[in-house]
């Protein structure tokens, strides 16, 4: 068990697995007939997981056109709060085929309102990859279209994931034990 800042992390799911996951996920979403691909990476979270999955998209021969939006649910805890876009996307979404990309799927409130808010603007489709998915945690009516691992009832760190700001460098997905 790896010792990270002090701390004792479980890996849940190894960097070796998560890389094997990432290309089998990048040929199920290359088998989708999608017009005007634009990703769209729901920040922070999902930003490695992002990264690995785009690139393994262009080995599976997709390019798309990449952006970003910054949400916010959580507020000042780890309690789902109001949701809030803090940076938007630039491009026009109007027809185009959408692959939101994030972290981990729990409550999906956060999912479903960026996915319904791409398709009030205009959104032609919008498809749902995540690295994780909490089914156990689901509040809103939405499910993924691509999923890397069920994820256990458990906090999880690593990948980009992070607890008060710590542990997104990891490159596994791992639990803390004891006080994070």
């Amino acid at each position: 068990m790896p010792v990270v800042r002090g701390k004792d992390i479980e890996i849940l799911f190894s960097a070796s697995a998560i890389a094997r996951r990432n290309l089998e996920l990048a040929k199920e979403i290359a088998g989708r007939d999608y017009n005007d691909l634009l990703v769209i990476s729901i920040l922070k979270g999902s930003f490695i997981f992002a990264a690995d999955l785009i690139r393994a998209m262009y080995d599976a021969g997709i390019s798309p056109e990449v952006e970003f939006i910054f949400i916010s649910s959580y507020g000042a805890g780890t309690t789902a709060g109001e949701i809030r876009v803090l940076r938007d996307i630039d491009n026009d979404v109007t027809g185009r085929d959408i692959l939101l990309i994030d972290d981990i799927l729990e409550s999906g409130n956060t999912l479903k309102y960026t996915r319904d808010l791409m398709l009030s603007r205009g959104a032609r489709n919008v498809d749902i990859a995540v690295l994780l998915d909490k089914r156990m945690r689901r509040k809103a009516d939405i499910d993924p279209d691509f999923v890397g691992f069920d994820c256990p009832d458990h906090f999880v760190v690593g990948y980009g994931m992070d607890v008060a700001h710590a542990f997104r460098e990891l490159p596994f997905v791992g639990i803390v034990k004891g006080d994070a």
